[in-house]
């Protein structure tokens, strides 16, 4: 089983919706691919916060006595229908007044966390490149030597706008995966510093929405995480993730080159 297979078949695994010998056969290939397994564990990690995880916030206590006190009071007692439904239309409104305001909250924390998830991937897929013996595919210089290089072994095109310089030399590129997907992963340097670029299809994936920073013509989610800076941003059908260990400053840098132009 090959690893795009195995990946493709986690969440049917967690469902139990595997035939025995497929499952066997997951099983086999996750014992011997510390990738996947780590895919395997995050996706696990995502469905337990998705299912059970998420925040179940109240109505704010400002909120019950507001909408205690601009409720109209209940009229003289009538008979007729009305008198019968209001007794389930009054609690049906609170309801959905509770609703408007706790939904967009659960929302927002998921949203949250799966930024958290993008950044965390990244990192991961950064820190293994370090510690690979062989992080390279293709070793060259010239943008236009590596690019040709991923024809046929992505299934789109990655698109770089930045050819490497004295500042940032490219070194190369590689195959890599980064969540459920293949991506396209290009080395830089920064002096003594190694600067991985991902690019992927960023279809289906949960971009942050909140607290983004203007790189270039990019709307972009700029955050440190494990002593790791990182720049995410969405350029129409493709995602891009700059990981280093350097300098803030220097990182925005090469962002902004990399980045679409406004």
């Amino acid at each position: 089983m090959t690893c795009e297979e195995a990946r493709e078949r986690l969440l049917d695994a967690q469902r139990d919706r595997l035939a025995p010998a497929t499952r066997a056969a997951l099983a086999a290939h996750l014992q011997t691919c510390a990738a996947c397994a780590h895919e395997e564990a995050a996706e696990a990690l995502l469905s337990e916060a998705l299912e059970s995880r998420l925040p179940q916030r109240g109505a704010p206590v400002a909120l019950k006595r507001r909408l205690a006190a601009e409720w109209p009071a209940a009229p003289a007692a009538t008979s007729g229908p009305w008198r019968r439904w209001g007794r389930y239309l009054v609690p049906a409104a609170a309801v959905a007044a509770v609703l408007v305001i706790g939904l967009p909250l659960v929302y927002q924390r998921a949203t949250e966390r799966a930024a958290t998830r993008m950044v965390a991937e990244a990192v991961n897929d950064h820190l293994r490149i370090l510690t690979s013996q062989h992080p390279l595919d293709i070793e060259n210089s010239g943008i236009h030597q590596v690019k040709p290089w991923f024809e046929g072994r992505l299934d789109f095109a990655p698109v770089v706008r930045f050819d490497g310089d004295q500042d940032f030399p490219l070194r190369g590129g590689a195959v890599g995966y980064y969540l459920d997907r293949k991506a396209a992963v290009f080395l830089f340097n920064r002096r003594l510093h190694t600067i991985s670029l991902f690019v992927f299809r960023a279809d289906g994936l949960p971009w942050p929405t909140r607290g983004l920073e203007r790189v270039g013509g990019a709307q972009a989610h700029v955050t440190t995480s494990r002593g790791f800076n990182s720049v995410l941003w969405r350029d129409g059908e493709l995602g891009y993730a700059l990981v280093s260990d350097v300098d803030p400053a220097d990182l925005a840098l090469l962002a902004e080159r990399l980045a679409p132009k406004s």
